[in-house]
Order: C-alpha cells, then structure tokens, then sequence
C-alpha cells in the first residue's frame, strides 16, 4: 500500500489501509485514517489529523505552515475530517496563534485543482471549492456551499450555508445563507434556489428564504430593521428561519448587499 519511493517520517500515525503514491512526503506529526489515499508526489507535513477515506491527489501541499508574516513557529495544526477530494496541487495550511491555532476542513468537500485553504479557515461539510478558489486566512464557508472558480474570499468573511458564488466573484463582505453572490466586489442577486430545490426544501421553506430575503435585500430598511420584521412575520423555530437569523446577527463585516 505504500509505495517504497515514498518518504514517511518515523513519528507518523498511519492505518494499515492507507495508500501512498510514489514519492510522496509524510512528515513525524501527521496522523492518517483508514482508506485514505495520497497520490504521487503529495507533501504533508505539520501537526495534521486527517480522517477517513479521503483521495488526496497529486501535488497536492497539505499542513504546511501559513503564508502569514505574524506566524513565528508556534504549534498550531489542521484537522481534515472524512471522504473529501483534495485535487491536484490543492494547498491547504496550519492554524495560527492569533486565529486559535486550528485550520478545520470538514466531511464530503471537494477541493478542487489548485484551491487554497488558508490559515484558521473553516470549512464545514459538502462545500465545493472549483478550480482555483481562494479563501484567506481566518474565513469560514457553511454546509453546501459553493465557491467558483477562480473566486476569492477576504480575510474574516463568513460564507453562509447553500451559497452559490459564481466563477470570478471577489467576495469582501458575508454572504447570507441560500443565497447567489458574483461580482467585484460580490452582490447578492438572488436566492440559490435551484440548489435548495435539489437538497429537498420543501415549498414552504423557500417560501420562507424567499420572504427573508426581499426584506434583507430589496426593502428599504436596515439590516437590524429586517431582522426585527423578519423575527415579527415568521416562524424562528423553523430551521431556515432561525439559521438566517442567527448568522444575520452575527455578521461583524457587514453583508455583500
């Protein structure tokens, strides 16, 4: 399972149904669980845990450390969960003290060629990012997510669960859930409701996002207005309800309005 031109450094932790492509690196810190395959030429290194049958591919640079000037060596790691895509020459890297010190990339993502995933990044389930798209340091992308290619995200933007940023966008502000963002800098046009509609939203759900999202973006009112109109008119126990809500009120950099 592991090919004999591959070099592995004493200190890691690899199943035994691990596969390792010709002359790929794994450095003394890094931990791989079973089925997990790392292709020719890969370099993992850092303090990295990845779970459970991910395909990392070719070329791909996983843990290495930030392209941050603040980061001075201190110990920091990436947690990488199960059953992701890590495509060709895909760079991923370690947390920073200032960012808590952890880069998280969750289940079932597809990262694909050349994407980066910076420093103190979170990425949470089933996101795809497409050829090319950037996140900086400290972002943090929701469940079935979106990104573009060729996209990028500033530092400390949050990306909301179900967004879909079209190919070029350059994104510096939130972007609430469900929704379609493109553009320099990026705007919301829409609600992704193709893709709701494809993960099982039920018609009063979309009803529900469609509501949330005229008030927020095409009414005249501020943003703490449309969330008190928003919290007057439906119900905040519904699922969609009270995630739009609750990122809308924990945006610090305003929204991509």
């Amino acid at each position: 399972m592991i090919h004999p031109t591959a070099i592995i450094a004493p200190g890691a932790k690899l199943d035994s149904t691990v596969s390792v492509g010709p002359y790929a690196v794994i450095g003394e810190n890094v931990s791989i669980g079973a089925g997990t395959t790392v292709g020719p030429h890969a370099v993992i290194e850092g303090r990295t845990e990845i779970g459970e049958e991910n395909q990392i591919f070719q070329f791909a640079s996983v843990g290495a450390v930030p392209q941050d000037l603040k980061f001075h060596g201190e110990e920091s790691t990436l947690q990488i969960g199960d059953r992701n895509k890590i495509r060709e020459f895909v760079t991923i890297h370690l947390g920073t003290e200032d960012g808590g010190g952890v880069t998280t990339v969750g289940s079932d993502n597809l990262l694909m060629a050349y994407s980066h995933v910076a420093h103190d990044c979170i990425v949470k389930d089933h996101v795809i990012l497409a050829n090319g798209a950037t996140l900086a340091g400290h972002v943090e992308v929701d469940e079935f997510a979106i990104l573009g290619g060729l996209s990028a995200v500033h530092q400390f933007t949050r990306i909301g669960c179900h967004v879909m940023a079209s190919g070029g966008s350059m994104i510096a502000q939130d972007v609430a859930p469900y929704s379609i963002v493109q553009g320099d800098r990026a705007t919301t046009v829409g609600v992704n409701l193709t893709g709701l509609k494809r993960r099982g939203y039920s018609s009063e759900a979309l009803s529900n996002i469609k509501k949330m999202y005229k008030l927020v973006f095409r009414s005249n009112l501020k943003l703490e207005e449309a969330i008190v109109q928003i919290e007057a008119d439906l119900n905040t126990d519904a699922d969609e309800v009270a995630t739009y809500v609750a990122f809308l009120k924990k945006s610090t950099r305003g929204l991509a309005r």
